[in-house]
């Protein structure tokens, strides 16, 4: 078979890091610093990688924000971004309110807890899908011009400022709080939203802002007055937004689904997006057109498209790859601070005078944005693959975010349609650094790659991967290959398995890779820095000073090494499946390991696994986990490198029955008492139908809404029903209607709609307990 050979250029490549942005800098109480390079955030004199997620407090029930930090927290989030909307606090004029899911100062106290940082967005418009883009109703009757240094409007915004300052006062980093930023305003004299006072949708805009940087300079200035300083501040960057860098430090992004777009009813086809072409961030290019020097500033993102909403215009489904993929390539481009919006789903709070206070253009209630944690904190298959990436950036971080962007030639070119020519960027320095490969573009069908290598010409050397003949990858995958990592002292010439993690474990040290899908593992190690090595399966082939390594595809695998200065180390090869259920936490300040595909939090009470079944498997790695957590559970298999034990709960049968209107309507009577039981944390309602919208209402009030996409929707129920009584649910689902037509011809004040047909039926109805294992 033909191998498709590619080549890129490595040498003569220079690495200029320097100190940037002086003005966006701050210490806490006992001296930690942070700053930034040209390339990255610096903390307490380290690069730092900073990964943030999105959540939406007001969007979720308080109840259970802790649980939600901590399932975030597991998936390597460091910093949580999240607004203050004005319209959730001060829908009534001069009547703020800071109580229940409103409670700011609650939830930043427990991000405080668990050692995760914020950065607020304040506004004040926020858009978020918000009712006029955060903005309260009494807004529109004042005789002022919002998004301007108009006085009326800045009192106002500065009535808002101090109260936020209040709720968070004494929790900024100065004080030895979270709070390290502070966004202001959004997309600042790029984008506007409907006011959605007046009639229709798009009649009557909030205009995207006036004044320039002045008004950024002012919003800036008044958030300092009401006691919020930070070491950054913040600004949406794109499409021309303002942005400056003597002000703020400009945030980037990207959405490769734009429901938008279908406002132009002319559009009748989504196009494909560039979002998954490498680039380099050093160079002004495709949404990315910064009005400052980018060799000089960071480029860092607030909204990666960590999932996105379904509008009514534009139903589809996520495809959960892309959202790993679009990390993959913002970072092979030059990103060291990725930014998902959001990460974490919530549901729109209900109005006090206007019922619903989202735009008009989404769901009423649903907030899901089908992100890596749902809106009742469903774990999706993007969580658990951007869990291994992000190990992955914050254990080496100290040496990455030095690597520099290294494109081939006519990689920019790339057209999103050509699915036929291998993507990758390389991220270096000094002759070891990173191939970056990505198999997944948004609204085309690619294909498996088959028989592909790429040589790296290096300064002294060259490298092939693979060693001989070509790799494979998967259509709509995407991974990370190292090549000259040092591995105390042992130096891992190529490889084609992904590094996830490392861990220091009686006084050896363990790394953790994993096999992309459909490409075959391969280690190629200098044999001169390996003294003894062993595999436990697999084979070990010596050519040309080089040793080759190719372990056993089917499993997972040891590689024990021992280098020159007879020191240890052990690199596990997980497959594909494996690394989407490892996970690696802190407990009494040890750093542990195990195999779970049921959600893990872990707090300093212990362990706590969530699933939908009420047994699951926990799988000791080769003994590196404390023997103190799982040597108290029933072990139901063990081998030379795993241990895997059961832990088991009574099974729940929620009981529920329904009662048929129509073919789109259905009241449920179901009974909550499972609800009481400590094993039980949630009951998912779940509807599977055909139609347009479904609305499920409980006391006579809207609990939550879903525009069919194809989809099964979900419902938690816990926070949304009364707990230990049977409770009825009714379902209505309205009709997509063929042929309709309004009819408004009659001679009296009357229309009529006609339609020839209509799709309405609720196929599956399911109750399904969520199970809580404590360890």
């Amino acid at each position: 078979m033909k191998t498709f050979e590619h080549s890129i250029d490595l040498r003569n490549q220079v690495n200029d890091i320097h100190p940037a942005l002086p003005q966006l800098h701050g210490k806490d109480p006992q001296g930690n610093e942070f700053s930034f390079t040209n390339h990255y955030m610096v903390r307490d004199n380290h690069p730092f990688f900073g990964i943030c997620g999105e959540f939406h407090f007001s969007r979720y029930n308080c109840e259970e924000w802790e649980d939600e930090l901590i399932k975030m927290k597991m998936g390597g989030i460091n910093i949580i971004p999240t607004y203050v909307i004005w319209n959730h606090h001060e829908e009534i004029k001069g009547h703020f309110d800071w109580t229940g899911n409103k409670d700011l100062r609650r939830f930043i106290l427990l991000c405080k807890k668990h050692n995760i940082d914020v950065i607020l967005r304040i506004g004040p418009w926020d858009h978020g899908e918000a009712r006029n883009g955060g903005y309260p109703d009494w807004l529109y009757a004042e005789p002022l011009v919002p998004r301007s240094n108009d006085k009326r409007y800045l009192m106002f915004v500065k009535k808002l400022y101090d109260e936020i300052g209040k709720q968070v006062h004494g929790l900024f980093y100065k004080d030895g709080g979270p709070i390290i930023g502070i966004q202001l305003e959004n997309e600042f004299q790029h984008a506007g939203a409907s006011w959605e006072i007046t009639t229709g949708t798009s009649n009557e805009w909030i205009p995207s802002g006036f004044d320039g940087n002045e008004h950024i300079k002012t919003l800036k200035k008044l958030a300092k007055e009401a006691g919020m300083v930070a070491p950054i501040y913040t600004g949406t960057g794109w499409g021309g937004a303002v942005a400056e860098t003597d002000t703020v430090l400009p945030l980037w992004g990207g959405y490769a689904f734009w429901p938008w777009i279908f406002y132009d009813k002319t559009v009748k086809e989504h196009p494909a997006t560039p979002e998954y072409i490498y680039r380099d961030y050093r160079y002004p290019t495709y949404n990315f057109d910064p009005k400052y020097d980018p060799k000089e500033v960071p480029y860092a993102a607030c909204e990666m498209g960590g999932g996105m909403t379904v509008f009514y215009g534009y139903r589809f489904k996520l495809p959960y790859q892309s959202v790993d993929a679009m990390t993959n390539v913002k970072v092979a481009s030059g990103c060291n601070f990725v930014g998902y919006y959001v990460f974490h789903g919530g549901s729109n709070p209900r109005g006090i005078k206007t019922p619903y206070l989202n735009e008009a253009a989404t769901p009423k209630i649903s907030y899901d944005y089908q992100a890596a944690l749902g809106e009742f904190g469903q774990a999706r298959p993007s969580y658990y693959r951007l869990k291994r990436q992000h190990y992955f950036f914050a254990t080496f971080q100290d040496d990455f975010c030095k690597m520099e962007t290294v494109l081939p030639e006519g990689a920019e070119d790339i057209k999103p349609e050509d699915t036929k020519q291998l993507r990758y960027s390389i991220r270096q320095k000094d002759g070891s650094g990173y191939v970056f490969i990505n198999n997944y573009q948004d609204h085309i069908e690619t294909t498996d790659k088959k028989n592909e290598s790429i040589t790296l010409n290096l300064e002294n050397e060259e490298l092939r991967i693979p060693n001989k003949g070509g790799f494979d990858i998967d259509k709509e995958e995407s991974c990370i290959l190292p090549f000259n990592l040092n591995l105390n002292d042992m130096l891992l010439k190529t490889a084609t398995i992904q590094l996830i993690t490392k861990l220091e474990k009686n006084n050896q040290t363990n790394y953790f890779f994993y096999q992309p899908k459909g490409m075959k593992p391969e280690l190629v190690f200098n044999k001169e820095t390996v003294k003894d090595i062993k595999l436990t399966s697999g084979k070990i082939d010596q050519e040309n000073g080089t040793i080759i390594v190719h372990p056993d595809s089917s499993q997972m695998t040891k590689l024990t090494l021992i280098n020159q200065k007879d020191k240890v180390i052990n690199l596990y090869v997980l497959t594909n499946e494996q690394s989407l259920s490892f996970w690696k936490f802190n407990f009494n300040d040890e750093e542990n390991v195990l195999f779970a595909s049921s959600e893990l939090l872990v707090d300093e009470n212990g362990l706590r696994f969530e699933s939908e079944d009420n047994e699951i498997n926990i799988t000791a790695i080769d003994g590196l986990i404390s023997d103190t957590l799982l040597n108290k559970l029933p072990v139901i298999s063990d081998d030379d490198l795993t241990t895997t034990y059961k832990l088991s709960t009574a099974k729940v049968s929620p009981k529920f029955s329904e009662e048929h209107v129509t073919d789109g309507k259905v009241i449920l009577n179901i009974d909550t008492n499972d609800l009481i039981k400590d094993s039980v944390k949630d009951l998912r309602l779940k509807v599977d139908y055909q139609g347009d919208i479904g609305y499920a209402f409980y006391n006579d009030e809207l609990i939550n809404d879903n525009y069919a996409n194809g989809r099964t929707w979900e419902i938690g129920l816990r926070r949304n029903l009364n707990i230990g009584h049977d409770e009825q649910v009714y379902i209505s689902i309205t009709p997509i209607k063929k042929g309709q037509e309004i009819k408004s011809d009659s001679p009296m004040a009357a229309r009529s709609e006609v339609d020839s047909g209509e799709i309405m039926e609720l196929e599956n109805i399911a109750l399904t307990p969520v199970y809580e294992f404590k360890i």
